[in-house]
């Protein structure tokens, strides 16, 4: 087994050692160039639309998608009156930019209305607790028995839609469990509800303690009702995976969103492409092992070697010293003192890693990792799945030159562009270093580039399950499956990740942008860098100032394009060979 190397560090001195100087950047290069004329524009909409949410704060009700409308129309009649032309290359950027939020916008509150007509009968009380919030929050004159006969019909109502569909036993799976997960924000609002009257008017409470308690009581009845009858959950035991497709017709919203002029098909037919290329490289790992071409041999060995329980910390910390010391030798990207220093590290707890086996990074980076409270069963696929070379390949993927340095750079530089969230710039980016680092020879060792094939392949692997699941083609059962089958996953590992990309709270794209983004990445290089047109640091250094947006978006900001008014998504970006 491996250990951390003495230095682990590689030459950078403890935080408390280092010179603050070093934290303050070169003022003079921070000038207002890199941002637009965009800027204030795009924050008051954020600024705005979030005052909104606070206000109408019972998530994806009657109330809240009504006022969020009539909001997201009054802003697209108000953009169109920009002054367009008199726009810069970044002003033009963002002005498509949130244009297509807008209408995005517009189109998942119409997906909200269609999912709410959908749970209307398994959960008749949404309006009914929306309108007591709003009430109280537009200082409506208060009526305490009114509001208690309110709570006394919302318990009546459960009870009712309880028996109703324990008779028919027939509500769909995905529609149970999205009734189910809103069960929660009701009970949120209601406390916040509540708790503003309660002990300050003493007729509210004489008259709403009691209903209030038993509603709340129901409403947990109701919650256990759903999740064991109708979802199909047994107490004691993991959540079954069930997810909720949003199929071929909100896919192509999403892609449009997104700036992907390609179909969930031919999207498939790419990461295939790119699961072929890492089968021939797996074969190639495998000979230099001597297991001949036998890949999940090869990956077995690598996932075998692991450290000891308690030793992954200081593993994690020098393999992250070790990006940093490798991409600033070769003068790959600015990366600041103040970046390296202040990350920091959490351990991931057993109930975590059953939706993230791996560990998660950012400004802390949580290490998956096992405790003595697991299985041991549980214990084993941790170690393996955690391992040395997995590990290596990915530490720089959620720190530096991925998902911290990010992070760090998105307070930074064009700040507002943060309202322009996308995974395939976020995901894309730090994947981008994988395809990058491979071809630098960043792996050594055959078991070096196994970690990183073990990455890439499961990449692919993501775009074709959450697809074909999304568009109705495979069910949870078969995409666990495949991860089994293809990538190399232990079934703990695969579970997991299937239940993290369905069951949590990531958008049907988000494990197909990993892949998606970095190629598109690699074909901006192709065009810019390989080419001469722009120096790789000023390529890198460009992308990051540039903060979040899609990538065609990114290819325009590099570019120096100006943006026609009415620019249409026309990026062809896959069809070069991995």
């Amino acid at each position: 087994m491996t250990k951390a190397p003495a230095d682990f560090r590689y030459g950078q001195p403890p935080q408390s050692k280092r010179d603050a100087a070093d934290y303050v950047p070169n003022l003079n290069t921070l000038v207002p160039a890199r941002s637009s004329e965009m800027r204030e524009v795009v924050e008051r909409f954020a600024l705005d639309r979030e005052a909104l949410l606070r206000f109408y704060d019972v998530p994806r009700s009657h109330l809240q998608l009504s006022r969020l409308k009539s909001f997201y129309r009054a802003w697209q009649k108000s953009l169109e009156e920009i002054a367009y032309d008199d726009l810069s290359v970044g002003g033009r950027i963002d002005w498509h930019l949130l244009k297509s939020k807008i209408k995005y916008l517009l189109a998942l509150v119409e997906r909200d209305e269609k999912n709410n007509s959908e749970i209307a009968d398994l959960l008749p009380i949404i309006e009914d607790v929306a309108t007591l919030q709003a009430n109280r929050r537009q200082f409506e004159p208060l009526d305490a028995s009114a509001t208690a006969l309110s709570l006394t019909e919302m318990h009546r109502k459960l009870t009712k839609t309880t028996a109703e569909s324990a008779e028919a036993g027939t509500a769909k799976r995905s529609v149970a469990q999205r009734a189910a997960n809103r069960i929660a924000d009701l009970k949120n609002v209601l406390d916040d509800w509540f708790k503003f009257y309660d002990g300050y008017d003493p007729y509210f409470s004489w008259w709403n303690r009691t209903p209030y308690a038993s509603l709340i009581t129901a409403l947990d009845n109701y919650h256990r009702f759903l999740r064991e009858t109708l979802v199909g959950a047994k107490p004691g035991e993991d959540e079954p995976i069930i997810g909720d497709p949003i199929g071929r017709e909100g896919l192509a919203v999403d892609l449009e969103h997104e700036m992907i002029p390609y179909t969930p098909s031919e999207l498939i037919n790419t990461a295939e492409q790119e699961l072929a290329w890492c089968m021939e490289e797996w074969k190639r790992a495998a000979r230099d092992m001597g297991l001949g071409t036998n890949w999940k041999a090869a990956l077995s060995r690598t996932m075998n070697d692991h450290l000891a329980p308690g030793q992954q910390p200081l593993l994690i910390a020098s393999q992250a010293y070790e990006a940093v010391d490798y991409i600033t030798k070769r003068g790959l990207l600015t990366v600041p003192p103040l970046a390296i220093d202040i990350w920091r590290m959490a351990m991931m707890t057993p109930e975590a890693q059953k939706t993230n086996p791996f560990f998660l990074g950012g400004e802390q980076i949580r290490v998956s990792f096992p405790t003595d409270s697991m299985g041991h069963n549980d214990k084993v696929s941790s170690l393996r799945a955690n391992n040395i070379h997995l590990a290596r390949a990915t530490v720089q993927h959620e720190l530096i030159p991925g998902h911290h340095l990010q992070m760090f750079s998105r307070e930074r530089f064009n700040p507002h562009r943060k309202a322009f969230d996308t995974p395939f710039w976020i995901e894309g980016w730090a994947l981008w270093w994988e395809f990058l680092l491979w071809d630098l020879g960043f792996p050594v060792t055959p078991e070096n580039r196994a970690g990183m094939l073990f990455w890439r392949t499961h990449r692919s692997a993501r775009i074709i399950f959450s697809l074909n699941f999304h568009i109705g083609e495979w069910s949870p059962e078969e995409c666990i499956e495949f991860l089994v089958e293809t990538v190399g996953h232990d079934r703990h590992t695969a579970t997991g990740e299937v239940r993290r990309s369905f069951n949590g709270n990531y958008p049907p794209l988000y494990q197909a942008a990993y892949m998606i983004g970095a190629i598109q990445i690699r074909a901006l290089h192709r065009e810019l860098v390989a080419v001469g047109r722009m120096p790789l640091k000023e390529f890198h250094d460009s992308i990051i100032a540039g903060n979040l947006m899609p990538i065609e978006m990114v290819r325009a900001n590099l570019s120096g394009t100006l943006l026609p008014r009415d620019y249409q998504t026309n990026w062809k970006f896959c069809g070069e060979s991995p």
